[in-house]
């Protein structure tokens, strides 16, 4: 008689099981790749389209002066400007109207230019086709009178405003929202998939009667872990193959610039994501547990995916301000710690003492409800034929 299996070796073979069932899947295999390759795509076309040079373009005819003082004050005041020159006032406006000019600047007498465009001028290209006029025809007036026009603008330079903030502007915070809100999506899709995925494989198992002969060599709670931890390989996997792909393209492409705080994310993502996963897959697979048909388990799970859409939405709530008063109180509270904390570290905001404490505090509550769930999964599993009510599967 061979003697029986060890909970490391029992848990194990169940595991590696769930995880080859699961990764062999022709459904998963294609669905994996076309969203991989979908990522690559979408981050490099993102990459060239957002790198494509969109400036205003000016033609000046004549004035090479005017077009030096424009280019130079468009970069200064933060509205770079396209600017060449035009031989001819005809070719200006015949350029306009083909859209190979935006606007087009014809000087007249004196000081003053003409504007030549489709219908209107942009308000910004307005404002600096106006200074740099003014600039220029100032520059004009003084030499006219003997002044150095340079010397002038060397004292008048001299005259600057200095900026003290209390609360300077973080340079990186659209990176870092672009990356919370990924976080968060990816967060919630896989830990309300894989979970749905543990509570149907139970479910599968039982309706079957599968299950029966499993635990004629295995007991149920090797049974129940070895499941978890094998799918939850899977979302993992998936999880991070999405993750590496996505940065790593980001990062390659040049859209995103700050790679410390993205491998940061990513490694807070990946880690979240199993303490997520683990704290909602012991629920999972006791509400399987205590159906025996697929079509039932909405019933037992529901209010598993009501907590998994509050998360969701306290998340997206407080990505405008990661670091409000009841985004740090909820975030210290399992399981939405699961989703608020690798936003709240994506943003910055997140302390050391805040990241510990409630990782604890996550492994405390999954050590709690680890133990409901094996009693319930324990009572339930072998019960087929009908739906398990609450108070049986919790009764002494």
């Amino acid at each position: 008689m061979s003697a029986p299996l060890s909970n490391a070796r029992a848990i194990g073979l169940v595991a590696s099981r769930e995880f080859v069932t699961q990764v062999r899947k022709k459904s998963f295999l294609i669905s994996n790749g076309i969203i991989l390759v979908a990522i690559v795509v979408g981050i490099v076309a993102t990459s060239i389209f957002s790198g494509e040079d969109d400036r205003p373009t000016v033609g000046v005819v004549g004035a090479p002066a005017l077009q030096t003082t424009i280019s130079s004050l468009g970069e200064t005041i933060g509205t770079p400007l396209e600017v060449s020159e035009v031989p001819d006032a005809g070719t200006a406006r015949d350029r306009v109207a083909a859209g190979d000019l935006d606007v087009a600047l014809v000087p007249g007498d004196g000081a003053g230019v003409t504007a030549i465009t489709e219908s209107d001028l942009d308000s910004e290209v307005r404002a600096v086709v106006e200074a740099a006029v003014m600039q220029q025809a100032q520059a004009t007036a003084l030499t006219d009178r003997g002044v150095d026009p340079a010397a002038v603008a060397a004292d008048v330079s001299a005259a600057t405003v200095t900026v003290d903030a209390i609360d300077p502007p973080d340079p990186e915070q659209g990176q870092r929202v672009i990356l919370s809100v990924i976080a968060v999506i990816l967060l919630y899709m896989q830990i309300l998939m894989f979970g749905m995925y543990v509570a149907m494989g139970v479910v599968e198992e039982k309706s079957s009667r599968v299950v029966e002969l499993l635990l004629s060599t295995l007991r149920p709670l090797q049974l129940l872990w070895g499941k978890i931890l094998g799918i939850g390989a899977v979302g993992l996997l998936q999880l991070t193959a999405y993750g590496v792909v996505g940065v790593g393209t980001a990062l390659a492409t040049g859209t995103l610039t700050i790679t410390g705080t993205a491998l940061g994310v990513l490694a807070g993502t990946l880690g979240w994501f199993v303490l997520g996963f683990a704290f909602f897959a012991v629920l999972y697979a006791a509400a399987g547990s205590m159906v025996s048909r697929q079509e039932d388990v909405n019933a037992t799970s529901g209010p598993l995916v009501m907590i998994i859409l509050a998360m969701f939405f306290a998340a997206f709530s407080s990505v405008d301000d990661p670091d409000a008063g009841w985004s740090t109180t909820l975030s210290w509270i399992p399981p939405f710690s699961a989703i608020l904390m690798p936003l709240r570290i994506a943003a910055g905001v997140a302390t050391p003492v805040q990241i510990v404490g409630t990782i604890v505090l996550m492994l405390a509550a999954i050590g709690v409800l680890s133990v409901i769930a094996a009693r319930i999964y324990q009572r339930s599993i072998l019960r087929i034929g009908r739906t398990v009510t609450w108070k049986e599967a919790l009764g002494r």
